[in-house]
């Protein structure tokens, strides 16, 4: 799972904590950016020598920034945390073992990286990597508007295989917090994956189910 610098930071956050109750092991790559983005969201300050403490933090609060919110028990030994800057980690070559690749939240600039081919640090790298040998991809991009040119670098991850996944949530689940909506783009990445959780109510082809307690 990579995190680039866009706005969103929950959205990771509700994604990591799904994949972790799934009984996934994850490899982690946050980039430089999105450091920025995380400690202007949360406060937190992601240090690559504190990265579990760190990681734990900022999984235990909700979408509102509320500390202590969630509380976290899962077993971060699934997490294996790779530096942005390492060239020569794991997830950079082919032949490590990975199921696929997931980007949230995915800037502008990291779809441009990705779609060219850039491989400018490790996580555009590892998503270079997942393209080549036919793994999943799924990028939720986080921006809006979308001007020509980043369309035209989302065609072409389309055309490339991955599965393109606006973070745009949706209301007829029932949202009645902030949470619920962050949890409903959450879930809709993990749906494109193929991993299975309980992040929002599916729809049953029921008007007015969400609104149902």
């Amino acid at each position: 799972m990579g995190v680039s610098g866009a706005s969103g930071t929950p959205y990771a956050a509700a994604v990591l904590r799904a994949l972790l109750t799934a009984g996934e092991s994850v490899d982690l790559v946050v980039s430089r950016a999105s450091r920025l983005t995380l400690l202007d969201e949360t406060g937190i300050a992601f240090r690559d020598a504190h990265w579990r403490d760190d990681l734990r933090e900022w999984l235990s609060r909700g979408a509102d920034g509320k500390p202590d919110t969630f509380t976290v028990d899962l077993d971060l030994d699934g997490v294996r945390h790779w530096a942005a800057g390492d060239l020569a980690a794991g997830p950079s070559s082919g032949s490590y073992p990975s199921k696929g690749m997931l980007i949230v939240p995915a800037s502008t600039a990291c779809v441009a990286g990705v779609a060219l081919g850039l491989s400018k640090d490790l996580l555009q790298r590892s998503a270079s990597v997942t393209l080549k040998e036919g793994r999943p991809l799924v990028v939720a991009v986080r921006e809006t508007p979308l001007n020509g040119q980043t369309l035209r670098h989302l065609v072409t991850l389309d055309d490339a295989g991955a599965a393109v996944v606006p973070a745009s949530p949706a209301f007829y689940a029932g949202a009645t917090h902030i949470q619920d909506l962050v949890d409903f783009v959450a879930g809709r990445v993990l749906d494109a994956a193929g991993v299975e959780h309980r992040l929002y109510r599916r729809w049953k082809g029921e008007l007015g189910g969400g609104s149902r307690p």
